[in-house]
Formats: structure tokens, C-alpha cells, sequence
């Protein structure tokens, strides 16, 4: 099945992502799916001796204070990625630091002045190897050395951002169109803008370019010929974009998205569909479950999309907390498989025949499904 990814949006903000600029009343809180659980290694190095960092005791008095993060230096050198954080004129002691690493996060925690400050608390940009972290205290900067669980991937920055996935995607998707689908035009049109913001994508609308050709609405059109026509005229509008590098298009929703028609997928296929599914569940496990369960039937069209993002409630002012999930599901789904981008390449200069994703010879017939010969 295509989908490979799944996500959800429910309630209480995740803290470590960057918020929005205005904080939701309900938040969002994405779910990732993986293949491993991550595992606990605090390990710490000084002048090039290491040994296990015992746990430090959360039940003193000491108060617990939070500080700015943002004050970094971070580099990327292949197989490892450098953190260094300013004590800012702490007197800070190896047996005072607190550092909690897993393959995706990293916490960091130090004792001053009789409390417990958080450095840092952050998703990590991509998986590392947390046996093999080290730290060590470089004068008045803390400094860890993270082993990288893919060393042929840049990291732009140590968390997962908005900045960071921007960035990294962009040089994953190599110029590949990404289209937004889904049951609401006006969810599908917002995040695709957001999307093309902040990949330097062209930014795309079907029903604007409908609306344009045939000078009239969408809702008109429906009502004077019907959903059926105006499915067939987006299909012609995503072949011709089919073609297309570096859009971000945002397509019609329910009754009349090509997208929720199985036989209108020929073209869709040229990019990576994201499927913003609005439900009503009321917890991410049964939103998770929702959405396996529509991908295994393949009852709806939409399971054809590459990711599937659930969105529990829509907000428009939080439009890019959604993009930003949207990145990171389409990061871990390029790295899960390389030759994803290669292939949506192949399959438009083949001529998106329909044969995604297990892409025929260049001699077949879509309309036979056999091979041509050519004498």
C-alpha cells in the first residue's frame, strides 16, 4: 500500500516541537509511528575518560527552572553532529550535568545555584545512536557528540523545526511537486501554501486554476453540471501539472476532488500526496487506528497518498504547525526508502501511465497492460 506514514493532530501541544506564534487552545500533538523503541543511555565523557552517568535524584527541594534554548552552536560532520551550549557563567560541575538521550530526543538538565535548570529539551532532527553519545565540559561550553544513525543525511539544525525541515526537506524531495488532498478544499489550499512558503515551491490551486477557465465557480459549476464534471476537469488540471517541478498544489475536497475518485489517481501519483484527514475520534491511538484501517481496506481513494496526517479539529491560524508535521512525515518517508524520489521522476518521463508504484517497462500498454513490441 502507498501510505507508509501516519500522523495525527489531537490536544496539549507538544512541547518539544516549536509552537505556533499564538498557542491553540486545543494544541496539536503529532503521533509518529516506528519500528523500534527508544532506549535510555546517559553516558559522559571528561578529558577522554568516559563512564555511566548515574541518575540524579528529582525528589531534592531544588526548584526547576526552564531556560532559552536557542542560544547553540551546532555543526554537522557526516557520521556525527556537534552540540555546544553556553553554561553562561554557571559553575558547573560533570557530577551536576543531567543528560537523557534516546534516538530521537535529547533532554538536558544541570544543578545551579540549588536548582535544576533545563537546558535544552528537544526532538531531535533525525535518529542517533545513544550508546555511542558523549559530553564533555570545553571551559565555559557543554559540549555532545552525537553518532548519527544515518551518516549520509545533513542536519541543518539539532531539532526538528520548521527551519530545519524546510531546509533538509527540500534537498530530500529533490524538486518533486507535492500535493495536499483530502476531504476540505480549504484545509488542502492553506497547508499548500504553507507548504510552498517554506520550500520556495510555486504555490497552487486547482480551483483557482478551474474557476479561471471556465469563469465561474466551483459550487455553480457542480449545480449547472454536476460533481462528476467537475472531478474529470481537475484530473485534466493534474495531468497538465503532472509535469511540473517544485509546486505545492492544493486540490479540491469532497464531493468533487478528483482525489476522492480511484480512477482519477493517474497524475496524483507524479508527486507526494498528503492526505489531511479531519476526524472524530477522540485519542491519537484511535485516530492511528482509523487511518490503518482505511489503508488496508483501500475502500477510499484517498488511501493512495504517500502520507496520512489526521487531523483532530482545524484551526487556519495553526495552518503551519500542520505543514510542519507534514514535513517531518515526508522526511521519514523519503529516508525509510531512497529511491522514492528517483522513482516519481521515472514515472513522469514515462508518462504517468499508471502503473505507480511497481512502474512497468517503457513499452507498456496502460491500456491493455501488456507489453508493446516494437518491430
Amino acid at each position: 500500500m502507498a501510505a507508509s506514514l501516519i500522523f495525527s493532530f489531537h490536544p496539549l501541544l507538544n512541547p518539544k516541537t516549536n509552537p505556533p506564534s499564538k498557542t491553540p487552545p486545543n494544541g496539536f500533538r503529532s503521533f509518529t509511528r516506528t519500528n523500534s523503541s527508544p532506549r535510555k543511555s546517559r553516558t559522559w565523557a571528561r578529558k577522554g575518560h568516559f563512564k555511566k552517568l548515574g541518575s540524579l535524584s528529582f525528589d531534592s527541594p531544588s526548584t526547576v527552572e526552564s531556560v532559552a534554548t536557542e542560544d547553540y552552536e551546532f555543526s554537522d560532520s557526516f557520521a556525527e553532529a556537534e552540540l555546544r551550549l553556553p553554561l553562561q557563567g554557571r559553575d558547573i560541575q560533570s557530577s551536576h550535568v543531567f543528560i537523557d538521550v534516546k534516538e530521537n530526543s535529547l533532554t538536558i538538565k544541570v544543578h545551579s545555584s540549588g536548582s535544576l535548570v533545563t537546558l535544552m529539551e528537544t526532538d531531535l532532527y533525525d535518529k542517533i545512536k545513544p550508546s555511542e553519545t558523549i559530553w564533555y565540559i570545553d571551559e565555559d561550553q557543554l559540549v555532545i557528540n552525537l553518532k548519527k544513525h544515518d551518516s549520509d543525511l545533513k542536519w541543518p539544525d539539532v531539532k526538528e523545526t520548521w527551519a530545519s525541515l524546510t531546509t533538509g526537506v527540500l534537498q530530500l524531495l529533490r524538486g518533486t511537486s507535492v500535493y495536499t488532498i483530502g476531504e476540505s478544499t480549504e484545509v488542502n489550499e492553506i497547508v499548500a501554501k504553507e507548504l510552498a512558503v517554506g520550500l520556495g515551491y510555486t504555490p497552487l490551486n486547482t480551483s483557482e486554476l478551474l474557476e479561471r477557465y471556465v469563469k465561474q465557480s466551483i459550487d455553480s459549476w457542480m449545480i449547472a453540471e454536476g460533481a462528476d464534471s467537475v472531478a474529470e476537469a481537475e484530473a485534466t488540471i493534474l495531468e497538465s501539472l503532472s509535469s511540473h517541478v517544485r509546486a505545492a498544489v492544493g486540490t479540491l475536497g469532497e464531493p468533487f476532488g478528483a482525489a476522492g475518485r480511484a480512477d482519477k489517481w493517474r497524475h496524483l501519483h507524479s508527486g507526494f500526496a498528503i492526505w489531511l484527514s479531519q476526524c472524530d475520534t477522540a485519542d491519537e491511538a484511535s485516530a492511528k487506528e482509523e487511518a490503518r484501517r482505511h489503508i488496508q481496506d483501500g475502500n477510499l481513494a484517498y488511501s493512495n497518498a504517500d502520507v496520512v496526517v489526521k487531523l483532530g479539529g482545524w484551526d487556519p491560524d495553526h495552518a503551519r504547525t500542520v505543514a510542519q508535521t507534514c514535513l517531518s512525515a515526508l522526511k521519514q518517508l523519503i529516508l525509510s526508502d531512497k529511491t522514492l524520489t528517483g522513482k516519481k521522476s521515472l514515472y513522469i518521463r514515462l508518462g504517468c501511465r499508471g502503473d505507480w508504484p511497481n512502474i512497468k517497462p517503457p513499452g507498456w500498454d496502460p491500456s491493455t497492460g501488456a507489453d508493446v513490441t516494437i518491430v
